[in-house]
């Protein structure tokens, strides 16, 4: 398991928008930016949609992440 890296209040605060307006379908909406972003050759921008998504999916799983004490 991968430790989750947050760079910034930022990425929650996108997060939590992208969950609030797409529910379920918020971590493909942070793919398709990221996505674009690459293809714009904005690496600033793919790095931080690519964390968002992978925010998303730690939000979204029931799973603990990390160490449970």
């Amino acid at each position: 398991m991968d430790d989750l890296f947050i760079a910034g209040r930022n990425s929650l605060s996108d997060a939590q928008d992208l969950i609030r307006e797409f529910g379920q379908e918020a971590q493909l909406q942070a793919a398709v930016r990221a996505e674009k972003s690459r293809e714009a050759e904005n690496i600033l921008k793919f790095c931080h949609w690519r964390q968002v998504e992978r925010l998303i999916d730690a939000l979204a799983s029931e799973e603990p992440r990390g160490t449970v004490h």
